[in-house]
């Protein structure tokens, strides 16, 4: 009975394993080292330790195996506590949260100056930087696997470069057919 019940576990952890896939996130330090040998577009999770949607958007769309498989190909992926003390250098500049509390790691806490730079204002913030690490725009909010396929592809394609108006995005949004399951 006993090997019986390991191997059902051994069954359930393999199946886990198959349907939770993993994006390969970096910090940003790192993903500005990888794009000079191999340039890609960075995509940058701005989220907080409080944020119940920046939670759902870890579990429901990151986790998604289309997303992470897209991302891990065209993208490099950043986490960003925008709440956090990490100190970070970035085009030439140390950003850091010099009104952090410690005592508010787990609650709303001091904004982080990067997220500043960023434009974050909400959580959670999709951050989409170009090769050069150029701020492509800040996209506010959850977003189901499908809805973030539409800036993924759009950014890693650069179709946003022709869509100069609120109507020239609308109706690409129209007209985008969603692949991701």
């Amino acid at each position: 009975m006993k090997k019986f019940g390991i191997i059902i576990t051994l069954v359930v952890l393999a199946s886990v394993n198959v349907t939770a896939q993993k994006i390969n996130w970096v910090t940003l330090e790192e993903a500005v080292e990888l794009q000079k040998k191999n340039p890609k577009k960075i995509m940058m999770d701005a989220y907080t330790n409080w944020c119940g949607p920046c939670k759902l958007l870890d579990k429901r769309t990151f986790q998604n195996k289309d997303v992470a498989d897209y991302v891990n190909k065209h993208y490099y992926a950043v986490k960003f506590n925008a709440e956090g003390n990490d100190e970070i250098t970035f085009k030439g500049k140390t950003y850091t949260n010099p009104n952090y509390d410690p005592a508010k790691a787990n609650k709303r806490n001091a904004q982080h100056q990067l997220a500043g730079y960023f434009r974050i204002r909400s959580y959670p913030t999709i951050v989409f930087l170009g090769e050069n690490r150029e701020l492509i725009t800040p996209v506010i909010g959850f977003k189901t696997p499908q809805q973030l396929e539409l800036y993924l592809k759009m950014f890693k394609n650069d179709d946003h470069k022709d869509l100069k108006t609120q109507e020239a995005f609308e109706e690409y949004y129209t007209a985008f057919k969603p692949e991701f399951q």
